[in-house]
Protein backbone atom coordinates (compact mmCIF):
# COMPACT_ATOMS: atom_id res chain seq x y z
CA UNK A 1 0.00 0.00 0.00
CA UNK A 2 0.78 3.52 -0.24
CA UNK A 3 2.29 6.51 2.15
CA UNK A 4 -0.56 6.77 5.05
CA UNK A 5 -1.56 10.61 4.38
CA UNK A 6 -5.28 12.12 4.32
CA UNK A 7 -8.45 10.34 2.79
CA UNK A 8 -11.16 12.57 1.97
CA UNK A 9 -14.17 10.08 0.99
CA UNK A 10 -16.71 12.41 -1.18
CA UNK A 11 -15.45 15.63 -3.85
CA UNK A 12 -18.40 17.86 -3.35
CA UNK A 13 -18.12 20.88 -1.65
CA UNK A 14 -16.89 20.09 2.14
CA UNK A 15 -13.88 17.70 0.37
CA UNK A 16 -12.72 19.77 -2.66
CA UNK A 17 -12.23 22.77 -0.07
CA UNK A 18 -11.02 20.30 2.82
CA UNK A 19 -7.85 19.53 0.37
CA UNK A 20 -6.83 22.59 -0.58
CA UNK A 21 -6.83 23.85 3.22
CA UNK A 22 -4.65 21.12 3.89
CA UNK A 23 -2.31 22.72 1.59
CA UNK A 24 -2.69 26.03 2.43
CA UNK A 25 -2.44 25.44 6.15
CA UNK A 26 1.26 23.31 5.52
CA UNK A 27 0.16 20.01 5.05
CA UNK A 28 2.65 18.43 2.96
CA UNK A 29 1.68 14.66 3.18
CA UNK A 30 -0.32 12.73 0.45
CA UNK A 31 -3.90 14.04 0.15
CA UNK A 32 -6.05 11.61 -1.58
CA UNK A 33 -10.08 12.49 -2.89
CA UNK A 34 -12.08 9.90 -3.76
CA UNK A 35 -15.17 11.15 -5.46
CA UNK A 36 -18.42 9.08 -7.30
CA UNK A 37 -18.59 11.26 -10.00
CA UNK A 38 -16.83 11.36 -13.45
CA UNK A 39 -16.19 15.48 -12.85
CA UNK A 40 -13.43 16.69 -10.84
CA UNK A 41 -15.07 18.94 -8.01
CA UNK A 42 -17.40 21.58 -8.72
CA UNK A 43 -19.69 24.32 -7.29
CA UNK A 44 -23.48 23.47 -7.24
CA UNK A 45 -25.40 26.68 -6.53
CA UNK A 46 -25.57 26.98 -10.15
CA UNK A 47 -27.40 23.83 -10.91
CA UNK A 48 -30.60 25.00 -10.14
CA UNK A 49 -29.99 28.78 -11.50
CA UNK A 50 -27.43 29.32 -14.81
CA UNK A 51 -26.94 26.14 -15.34
CA UNK A 52 -30.66 25.70 -16.52
CA UNK A 53 -31.16 28.81 -18.24
CA UNK A 54 -28.04 30.27 -20.18
CA UNK A 55 -28.09 30.37 -23.63
CA UNK A 56 -24.76 28.12 -24.25
CA UNK A 57 -24.14 24.85 -23.06
CA UNK A 58 -23.31 25.29 -19.64
CA UNK A 59 -19.95 24.11 -18.35
CA UNK A 60 -19.11 23.19 -14.36
CA UNK A 61 -17.26 25.80 -12.20
CA UNK A 62 -14.67 23.63 -10.84
CA UNK A 63 -13.11 24.17 -7.60
CA UNK A 64 -10.16 22.26 -8.47
CA UNK A 65 -9.23 21.54 -11.75
CA UNK A 66 -6.64 19.49 -13.29
CA UNK A 67 -4.08 22.26 -13.38
CA UNK A 68 -4.80 22.91 -9.49
CA UNK A 69 -4.82 19.36 -8.73
CA UNK A 70 -1.10 18.59 -10.21
CA UNK A 71 0.22 21.62 -8.78
CA UNK A 72 -0.83 21.51 -4.91
CA UNK A 73 -0.15 17.07 -5.52
CA UNK A 74 -3.73 15.73 -4.65
CA UNK A 75 -4.36 12.94 -5.96
CA UNK A 76 -8.64 12.54 -7.39
CA UNK A 77 -9.73 9.39 -7.86
CA UNK A 78 -13.23 9.73 -9.86
CA UNK A 79 -15.75 7.13 -10.85
CA UNK A 80 -15.02 5.58 -7.40
CA UNK A 81 -16.73 4.36 -4.28
CA UNK A 82 -15.31 2.97 -0.96
CA UNK A 83 -16.87 0.21 0.16
CA UNK A 84 -15.17 -0.15 3.53
CA UNK A 85 -13.62 1.63 6.48
CA UNK A 86 -11.29 -0.64 8.24
CA UNK A 87 -10.85 1.50 11.33
CA UNK A 88 -8.26 -1.08 13.23
CA UNK A 89 -5.93 -1.03 10.09
CA UNK A 90 -6.54 2.27 9.11
CA UNK A 91 -7.40 2.75 5.63
CA UNK A 92 -10.42 1.95 3.13
CA UNK A 93 -11.41 -0.45 0.51
CA UNK A 94 -12.08 0.35 -2.32
CA UNK A 95 -14.91 -1.43 -4.76
CA UNK A 96 -11.82 -2.65 -7.10
CA UNK A 97 -10.04 -4.12 -4.23
CA UNK A 98 -7.85 -1.51 -3.75
CA UNK A 99 -6.79 -0.21 0.02
CA UNK A 100 -6.06 3.12 0.65
CA UNK A 101 -4.27 3.79 4.08
CA UNK A 102 -4.82 6.77 5.74
CA UNK A 103 -3.12 8.33 8.93
CA UNK A 104 -6.54 10.51 8.93
CA UNK A 105 -9.63 10.09 7.22
CA UNK A 106 -12.34 12.58 6.21
CA UNK A 107 -15.79 11.98 5.31
CA UNK A 108 -17.79 14.34 3.28
CA UNK A 109 -20.17 12.04 1.65
CA UNK A 110 -23.11 15.23 1.42
CA UNK A 111 -26.97 13.72 0.80
CA UNK A 112 -28.62 11.97 -1.57
CA UNK A 113 -32.01 13.51 -3.01
CA UNK A 114 -34.86 12.03 -0.91
CA UNK A 115 -36.91 10.03 -3.32
CA UNK A 116 -41.30 10.14 -3.94
CA UNK A 117 -42.87 6.88 -2.47
CA UNK A 118 -45.35 6.09 -4.15
CA UNK A 119 -46.96 4.45 -7.18
CA UNK A 120 -45.36 5.21 -10.59
CA UNK A 121 -42.49 7.51 -8.91
CA UNK A 122 -40.01 5.36 -10.80
CA UNK A 123 -40.49 6.31 -14.40
CA UNK A 124 -38.26 8.20 -16.43
CA UNK A 125 -40.36 11.28 -15.64
CA UNK A 126 -39.24 11.99 -12.49
CA UNK A 127 -36.25 13.82 -11.70
CA UNK A 128 -33.98 14.82 -9.25
CA UNK A 129 -31.26 17.47 -8.65
CA UNK A 130 -28.23 16.97 -7.03
CA UNK A 131 -25.35 16.76 -9.53
CA UNK A 132 -24.01 18.38 -12.91
CA UNK A 133 -25.74 15.41 -14.61
CA UNK A 134 -29.05 16.27 -13.23
CA UNK A 135 -29.09 19.79 -14.06
CA UNK A 136 -28.53 18.38 -17.90
CA UNK A 137 -30.73 16.43 -17.60
CA UNK A 138 -33.40 18.75 -16.49
CA UNK A 139 -32.11 21.36 -18.43
CA UNK A 140 -32.85 19.16 -21.82
CA UNK A 141 -36.70 19.29 -20.50
CA UNK A 142 -37.11 23.14 -20.39
CA UNK A 143 -39.06 23.73 -23.11
CA UNK A 144 -41.23 27.15 -24.48
CA UNK A 145 -44.87 25.51 -23.53
CA UNK A 146 -44.19 22.39 -21.59
CA UNK A 147 -45.67 21.54 -18.52
CA UNK A 148 -43.17 21.18 -15.51
CA UNK A 149 -44.58 19.78 -12.11
CA UNK A 150 -42.13 20.52 -9.32
CA UNK A 151 -42.97 18.65 -5.75
CA UNK A 152 -41.97 20.59 -3.34
CA UNK A 153 -41.49 24.32 -2.07
CA UNK A 154 -38.71 24.23 -0.73
CA UNK A 155 -35.56 26.28 -1.85
CA UNK A 156 -34.42 24.08 -4.35
CA UNK A 157 -37.96 23.31 -6.15
CA UNK A 158 -38.84 26.87 -5.77
CA UNK A 159 -35.41 27.87 -7.89
CA UNK A 160 -35.77 25.44 -10.31
CA UNK A 161 -39.76 26.90 -11.01
CA UNK A 162 -38.05 30.11 -11.64
CA UNK A 163 -35.89 28.44 -14.02
CA UNK A 164 -38.56 26.71 -16.04
CA UNK A 165 -41.12 30.00 -16.26
CA UNK A 166 -37.52 31.62 -17.47
CA UNK A 167 -37.26 29.15 -19.98
CA UNK A 168 -41.16 29.89 -21.12
CA UNK A 169 -42.52 26.63 -19.48
CA UNK A 170 -45.96 26.36 -17.37
CA UNK A 171 -44.76 25.46 -13.57
CA UNK A 172 -47.09 23.99 -11.44
CA UNK A 173 -45.71 23.46 -7.62
CA UNK A 174 -47.38 20.90 -5.39
CA UNK A 175 -46.32 21.08 -1.48
CA UNK A 176 -48.23 18.88 0.70
CA UNK A 177 -47.36 21.42 3.55
CA UNK A 178 -50.15 24.73 4.21
CA UNK A 179 -47.16 26.76 2.77
CA UNK A 180 -43.63 26.82 0.73
CA UNK A 181 -40.63 27.47 2.80
CA UNK A 182 -41.64 25.51 5.77
CA UNK A 183 -38.22 24.85 6.80
CA UNK A 184 -36.41 28.05 8.72
CA UNK A 185 -38.17 31.14 6.23
CA UNK A 186 -40.50 33.29 8.38
CA UNK A 187 -44.70 33.45 6.94
CA UNK A 188 -43.93 36.60 5.87
CA UNK A 189 -41.21 36.25 3.89
CA UNK A 190 -42.86 33.09 2.55
CA UNK A 191 -45.91 34.80 0.98
CA UNK A 192 -43.41 37.39 -0.61
CA UNK A 193 -41.66 34.50 -2.40
CA UNK A 194 -45.12 33.01 -3.16
CA UNK A 195 -46.47 36.21 -4.48
CA UNK A 196 -43.25 36.61 -6.72
CA UNK A 197 -44.00 33.17 -8.24
CA UNK A 198 -47.55 33.97 -8.74
CA UNK A 199 -47.41 36.70 -10.76
CA UNK A 200 -44.78 35.25 -12.66
CA UNK A 201 -47.52 32.43 -13.53
CA UNK A 202 -46.89 29.81 -11.57
CA UNK A 203 -49.27 27.59 -10.06
CA UNK A 204 -49.93 26.56 -6.61
CA UNK A 205 -51.29 23.30 -5.14
CA UNK A 206 -50.51 23.46 -0.97
CA UNK A 207 -51.49 21.50 1.72
CA UNK A 208 -52.36 18.58 -0.72
CA UNK A 209 -50.12 15.08 -1.17
CA UNK A 210 -50.36 13.23 -3.54
CA UNK A 211 -51.97 9.82 -4.47
CA UNK A 212 -49.77 8.21 -7.75
CA UNK A 213 -48.26 8.78 -11.43
CA UNK A 214 -49.66 7.27 -14.54
CA UNK A 215 -48.06 7.54 -17.58
CA UNK A 216 -50.31 8.26 -20.71
CA UNK A 217 -48.87 8.28 -23.61
CA UNK A 218 -45.49 10.53 -22.92
CA UNK A 219 -46.75 12.73 -20.38
CA UNK A 220 -47.71 11.92 -17.42
CA UNK A 221 -51.04 12.28 -14.57
CA UNK A 222 -50.31 13.32 -11.29
CA UNK A 223 -53.39 12.28 -9.25
CA UNK A 224 -53.36 13.94 -5.94
CA UNK A 225 -54.98 13.20 -2.73
CA UNK A 226 -58.08 15.07 -3.46
CA UNK A 227 -58.72 13.31 -6.90
CA UNK A 228 -57.43 16.46 -8.77
CA UNK A 229 -55.34 15.21 -11.61
CA UNK A 230 -52.28 17.31 -12.93
CA UNK A 231 -51.23 16.46 -15.95
CA UNK A 232 -47.80 17.48 -17.40
CA UNK A 233 -44.48 16.67 -19.39
CA UNK A 234 -42.06 16.61 -16.79
CA UNK A 235 -42.00 16.27 -12.81
CA UNK A 236 -38.92 17.30 -10.37
CA UNK A 237 -38.88 16.18 -7.06
CA UNK A 238 -37.52 18.36 -4.58
CA UNK A 239 -38.38 16.83 -1.24
CA UNK A 240 -35.06 17.33 0.79
CA UNK A 241 -32.26 14.85 1.25
CA UNK A 242 -31.40 12.22 2.78
CA UNK A 243 -27.50 12.18 5.01
CA UNK A 244 -24.99 9.74 3.41
CA UNK A 245 -24.17 7.84 6.34
CA UNK A 246 -24.35 3.62 5.26
CA UNK A 247 -20.20 4.04 5.01
CA UNK A 248 -19.59 5.30 8.27
CA UNK A 249 -22.45 3.62 9.93
CA UNK A 250 -20.88 0.66 8.61
CA UNK A 251 -17.30 0.83 10.48
CA UNK A 252 -19.13 1.56 14.20
CA UNK A 253 -19.21 5.57 14.00
CA UNK A 254 -21.84 7.53 15.58
CA UNK A 255 -25.10 8.14 13.98
CA UNK A 256 -27.76 10.79 15.16
CA UNK A 257 -29.53 12.37 11.89
CA UNK A 258 -25.61 12.12 9.95
CA UNK A 259 -22.58 11.15 10.83
CA UNK A 260 -21.99 12.46 14.92
CA UNK A 261 -19.20 15.12 15.48
CA UNK A 262 -17.76 16.97 18.00
CA UNK A 263 -17.50 20.77 17.96
CA UNK A 264 -13.66 19.76 15.97
CA UNK A 265 -15.82 17.72 13.64
CA UNK A 266 -14.16 14.50 14.76
CA UNK A 267 -16.31 11.13 14.82
CA UNK A 268 -16.39 8.72 17.53
CA UNK A 269 -12.79 7.69 16.20
CA UNK A 270 -10.58 10.34 16.64
CA UNK A 271 -9.08 9.22 13.75
CA UNK A 272 -11.93 10.35 11.47
CA UNK A 273 -13.65 13.31 10.77
CA UNK A 274 -16.66 14.27 8.87
CA UNK A 275 -17.80 17.53 7.60
CA UNK A 276 -20.87 19.39 5.19
CA UNK A 277 -24.00 17.57 4.60
CA UNK A 278 -23.18 14.15 6.11
CA UNK A 279 -22.38 15.59 9.69
CA UNK A 280 -24.52 16.33 12.90
CA UNK A 281 -22.72 18.74 14.97
CA UNK A 282 -23.26 20.58 18.55
CA UNK A 283 -23.51 24.37 17.66
CA UNK A 284 -22.00 26.67 20.75
CA UNK A 285 -25.01 29.39 19.75
CA UNK A 286 -27.65 27.42 20.00
CA UNK A 287 -26.82 25.76 23.71
CA UNK A 288 -24.92 22.87 21.86
CA UNK A 289 -27.94 21.77 20.32
CA UNK A 290 -27.02 19.18 17.73
CA UNK A 291 -28.03 20.26 13.99
CA UNK A 292 -27.26 19.02 10.55
CA UNK A 293 -27.14 21.85 7.75
CA UNK A 294 -27.79 21.47 4.03
CA UNK A 295 -25.88 24.47 2.84
CA UNK A 296 -23.69 25.57 0.64
CA UNK A 297 -21.22 28.19 2.68
CA UNK A 298 -21.42 25.47 5.79
CA UNK A 299 -19.92 22.70 3.70
CA UNK A 300 -17.49 24.99 2.75
CA UNK A 301 -16.46 26.25 5.87
CA UNK A 302 -16.60 22.90 7.98
CA UNK A 303 -14.14 21.23 5.23
CA UNK A 304 -11.59 23.86 5.93
CA UNK A 305 -12.14 23.54 9.87
CA UNK A 306 -11.55 19.61 9.44
CA UNK A 307 -8.68 20.35 7.23
CA UNK A 308 -6.49 22.86 9.75
CA UNK A 309 -7.58 20.15 12.47
CA UNK A 310 -6.47 17.15 10.59
CA UNK A 311 -3.17 19.02 9.83
CA UNK A 312 -2.60 19.34 13.93
CA UNK A 313 -5.09 22.34 15.08
CA UNK A 314 -7.55 22.31 17.47
CA UNK A 315 -10.01 24.96 15.97
CA UNK A 316 -13.87 24.36 17.18
CA UNK A 317 -16.47 25.19 14.61
CA UNK A 318 -19.19 27.40 15.73
CA UNK A 319 -20.15 29.61 12.26
CA UNK A 320 -23.57 30.94 11.81
CA UNK A 321 -25.32 28.78 9.85
CA UNK A 322 -26.69 31.06 6.12
CA UNK A 323 -28.35 30.43 3.30
CA UNK A 324 -29.34 32.19 0.40
CA UNK A 325 -31.61 31.79 -2.82
CA UNK A 326 -32.14 33.75 -6.09
CA UNK A 327 -35.44 33.72 -7.54
CA UNK A 328 -36.39 36.28 -10.52
CA UNK A 329 -35.23 39.21 -9.44
CA UNK A 330 -35.73 39.00 -5.44
CA UNK A 331 -32.80 37.64 -3.17
CA UNK A 332 -33.57 35.59 -0.51
CA UNK A 333 -30.83 35.40 2.97
CA UNK A 334 -31.17 33.44 6.43
CA UNK A 335 -28.62 33.86 8.61
CA UNK A 336 -28.83 31.29 11.75
CA UNK A 337 -31.99 29.48 12.45
CA UNK A 338 -35.11 31.47 12.63
CA UNK A 339 -36.69 28.11 14.41
CA UNK A 340 -34.87 28.56 17.66
CA UNK A 341 -36.57 32.23 17.90
CA UNK A 342 -39.43 32.92 20.85
CA UNK A 343 -40.61 36.47 18.78
CA UNK A 344 -39.57 38.29 15.32
CA UNK A 345 -39.17 41.86 14.58
CA UNK A 346 -39.31 43.55 11.08
CA UNK A 347 -36.96 46.23 9.64
CA UNK A 348 -37.96 47.49 6.20
CA UNK A 349 -35.02 49.73 4.27
CA UNK A 350 -35.86 53.34 3.97
CA UNK A 351 -35.87 52.64 0.20
CA UNK A 352 -38.67 49.76 0.71
CA UNK A 353 -36.12 47.59 -1.21
CA UNK A 354 -35.84 45.20 1.41
CA UNK A 355 -36.77 43.95 4.28
CA UNK A 356 -35.64 41.70 7.35
CA UNK A 357 -37.26 39.70 10.21
CA UNK A 358 -34.47 39.66 13.52
CA UNK A 359 -35.71 36.43 15.30
CA UNK A 360 -34.87 36.81 19.00
CA UNK A 361 -34.64 34.45 21.92
CA UNK A 362 -36.67 34.47 25.24
CA UNK A 363 -34.11 36.31 26.76
CA UNK A 364 -33.46 38.89 23.84
CA UNK A 365 -30.30 37.48 21.73
CA UNK A 366 -30.79 37.94 18.35
CA UNK A 367 -30.55 33.99 17.18
CA UNK A 368 -31.43 34.80 13.19
CA UNK A 369 -32.05 36.96 10.68
CA UNK A 370 -34.06 36.71 7.81
CA UNK A 371 -34.07 39.19 4.68
CA UNK A 372 -36.11 39.53 1.41
CA UNK A 373 -35.38 42.02 -1.33
CA UNK A 374 -32.94 43.42 -3.28
CA UNK A 375 -30.06 46.29 -2.95
CA UNK A 376 -28.53 46.33 0.39
CA UNK A 377 -29.76 43.34 1.61
CA UNK A 378 -26.56 41.21 2.02
CA UNK A 379 -24.80 44.04 3.96
CA UNK A 380 -27.81 44.53 6.19
CA UNK A 381 -27.38 40.57 6.38
CA UNK A 382 -23.77 40.04 7.20
CA UNK A 383 -23.89 42.77 10.09
CA UNK A 384 -26.78 40.79 11.41
CA UNK A 385 -24.55 37.65 11.34
CA UNK A 386 -22.07 39.51 13.30
CA UNK A 387 -24.56 40.95 15.75
CA UNK A 388 -25.70 36.35 16.35
CA UNK A 389 -21.97 36.01 16.89
CA UNK A 390 -21.58 38.44 19.37
CA UNK A 391 -25.16 37.25 21.24
CA UNK A 392 -26.14 40.70 20.89
CA UNK A 393 -29.04 41.81 22.78
CA UNK A 394 -29.83 45.19 21.12
CA UNK A 395 -33.31 46.79 21.85
CA UNK A 396 -36.06 45.63 19.35
CA UNK A 397 -37.17 49.51 18.39
CA UNK A 398 -33.61 50.06 17.31
CA UNK A 399 -34.01 46.79 14.69
CA UNK A 400 -36.85 48.08 13.56
CA UNK A 401 -35.90 51.66 13.22
CA UNK A 402 -34.39 51.78 9.67
CA UNK A 403 -32.63 55.12 10.51
CA UNK A 404 -30.54 53.19 13.44
CA UNK A 405 -27.86 51.71 11.44
CA UNK A 406 -27.23 48.06 12.25
CA UNK A 407 -23.43 48.37 12.66
CA UNK A 408 -24.08 51.19 15.77
CA UNK A 409 -25.50 48.09 17.58
CA UNK A 410 -22.12 45.85 17.10
CA UNK A 411 -20.82 48.50 19.53
CA UNK A 412 -22.96 48.41 22.81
Amino acid sequence: MTEAGIVIVGAGEAGARAALELRECGWTGSITLIGKESRAPYERPPLSKSALVEESEPSPAFILDETKLDRLRIQLITDSKVSEIDRNGRNVLMEDGCRIPYHRLLLTTGASPRKLALEGSDTSGVLGLRSFGDALAIRSRLLPGKHIVVIGGGFIGLEVAASAREKGCEVTIVEVGPRILMRGVPLPIAEVVEARHRSAGVEFKLGIGLAKIELEGDRYAIILADGTVVRCDTIIAGIGAIPETSLAAACGLDIDNGIVVNDKLTTSDPHIYAAGDCCSFPHALYDGQRIRLEAWRNAQDQGIVAARNMAGASESYAAVPWFWSDQYDLTLQVAGLPDRAATMVRRESPDGGFQVYFHLAEDGRIVAASGIGRGGLAKEIRVAEMLIEREARPDPASLMNPEVKLKTLLAL
